[in-house]
């Protein structure tokens, strides 16, 4: 609606004397405030050049699993600036481990170094990865970490990098086994060997990493699947008596990213992040070599006897793992999970 239609009258207070100094002084505002303008849109480019992201790790800060990220983290800082930053908030006492799939989910933080076991809520099919008997070098290549990560895409999960690799599971316990079944012991499991352990008789409990040691202090637990490394970061060579040979599965541990983060990314902040990445996943030569061995030893010094199955047993155990283990991804993603166990554990018969 116009609301001045009648011409200017002598009353009109923009045909007074001081009206051409206003007009002037608009003008003047005028053009400032498009120069500021220009100014902005000018450094905004430069601005978004850098970002800083927000991580979490599934491990406590300084242990052996959190090590490796937290390297990464500080080579990013380094030689990112510009490109990328990394807020690094630290362990499970910012956001506890089995909360950070959801936090990834939701973009509360935008990468994690965690396990698809930690995040099996959010992308149950992300299980699958433990289960593999294809090198994941070759699943790199052949596609199937691309697969695999569509559907974690549409979860809300990037799986970004792995950061654990070559190393077994074991079943570490206080009372003595002989054959491959855990028929009236309660053990202390995480989602990638709920259907196991299930399997094999025993009672399951899933407790988060930090508690595990009061479980066993307590009786509250007979025993507990982890990998061959790092159960001396917390303390659980204390409270075990046995490891159980043979191992089973490869450990799986990776740095997941927020799809939502991921895909906000520039090209170039992706290409500098995918750089790193090959760096880090290079660290796990010393996870399968050297360190595997020393944990052995490590582990016989402090008195864990080694409980060797027979050989029946031994291969029992195993195709009992597996089996279950991709009876539960198949069970969770009947759509999707054949598909995974064709690309990731085919049958070779």
């Amino acid at each position: 609606m116009n609301l001045r239609t009648a011409p200017l009258s002598a009353n009109d207070s923009s045909a007074s004397p001081a009206a051409p100094r206003r007009r002037h002084l608009r003008a003047l505002a005028g053009t400032a405030a498009l120069s500021l303008a220009a100014g902005l849109s000018l450094s905004a480019p430069a601005l978004a050049q850098e970002v800083t992201l927000k991580a979490v790790n599934g491990f406590q800060e300084g242990t052996y699993y959190a090590k490796n990220f937290e390297r990464f983290v500080e080579k990013v800082n380094k030689e990112g600036k510009g490109i990328v930053q990394i807020n690094y908030l630290g362990g499970p006492k910012n956001i506890p481990t089995m909360e950070q799939g959801a936090a990834l989910r939701n973009g509360v933080v935008d990468l994690a170094n965690t396990t698809t076991s930690f995040v099996a809520s959010v992308s149950p099919e992300s299980l699958a990865l433990n289960y593999a008997t294809v090198p994941w070098a070759e699943m790199r290549k052949n596609g199937t970490v691309d697969f695999l990560n569509t559907l974690m895409m549409e979860k809300g999960l990037y799986y970004f990098a792995r950061t654990g690799d070559g190393v077994p599971y074991h079943i570490y316990l206080n009372k003595k086994i002989d054959k491959a079944d855990l028929s009236g012991l309660k053990i202390r499991i995480a989602p990638i060997y709920r259907e196991f352990f299930t399997r094999m008789g025993a009672s399951v409990m899933q407790i988060a990493p930090g508690e595990v040691y009061t479980a066993l202090d307590r009786g509250v637990v007979d025993g507990y699947g982890w990998p061959l490394l790092g159960i001396f970061d917390l303390g659980w060579h204390e409270k075990t008596k046995y490891r159980v040979e043979p191992g089973f599965y490869n450990i799986e541990l990776g740095v997941l990213f927020s799809a939502k983060t991921w895909k906000s990314l520039t090209q170039k902040q992706k290409d500098f992040l995918n750089k790193q990445a090959v760096w880090l996943e290079s660290l796990n030569a010393d996870m399968a070599g050297k360190d595997a061995a020393v944990d052995r030893i490590r582990q016989n010094s402090v008195g864990i006897q080694v409980i060797q199955l027979p050989p029946a047993e031994a291969k029992k155990l195993q195709t009992l793992s597996l089996e279950a283990g991709w009876e539960g991804v198949i069970k969770a993603s009947p759509t999707h999970g054949p598909k995974l166990r064709q690309m990731m554990a085919p049958d070779k018969r």
